[in-house]
Parts: structure tokens; C-alpha cells; sequence
């Protein structure tokens, strides 16, 4: 099909770096937030600030094409590593 063509003038942009996940049988929920301390040094909650809600046919459409995105940025920049430990460089 034709491209989608996006008006993102009245977009918002908010940072996260945490996620939840949950969903029913016809959508998914995902909650994006802020984790102040995603060590897990405290019990201060992780602020939801963004609720996506979509379907399971979208949802799967959007691992796709973020896997595709992920390793066109590890072909160009090297592997990501995930594991947060891992990339504390220890002096």
C-alpha cells in the first residue's frame, strides 16, 4: 500500500525508560514511565506518564518493525547490550 503520511504537529514527546505491559484478549496496554531510580535502591514508584492502547494484530506488526529498526542500529553503531551491569565499566 501507499505510505501513511503523518501530521505529528500537535505531538507531545515524553521520555521513558520503563514499560509495563498488560492486555485483555482484543488489545494491549502498554503504560511508558519514568523510573527515577531503575536501579531498584528505592520504593518510590515509576511514573506513568503515556498509556498506548492497540490491537494484537498492531502490536504485532510493531515488533517487526522494531526488531528491523534494532538491527539496522546494531549493523551501524555495534550490539546493544541490554543487561545494564554489563555496560558499567569497572575501574
Amino acid at each position: 500500500g501507499a505510505p501513511v503520511e503523518v501530521d505529528d504537529r500537535k505531538s507531545t514527546v515524553q521520555y521513558a525508560n520503563c514499560c509495563r505491559l498488560s492486555g485483555t484478549p482484543e488489545e494491549l496496554l502498554i503504560d511508558f514511565g519514568l523510573n527515577s531510580h531503575p536501579t531498584g535502591t528505592t520504593t518510590q514508584k515509576a511514573m506513568v506518564t503515556q498509556r498506548v492502547v492497540t490491537g494484537w494484530h498492531t502490536a504485532k506488526r510493531l515488533v517487526h518493525v522494531l526488531q528491523q529498526t534494532v538491527e539496522r542500529h546494531e549493523a551501524v553503531f555495534g550490539v546493544l547490550e541490554t543487561d545494564a551491569q554489563k555496560r558499567v565499566r569497572r575501574v
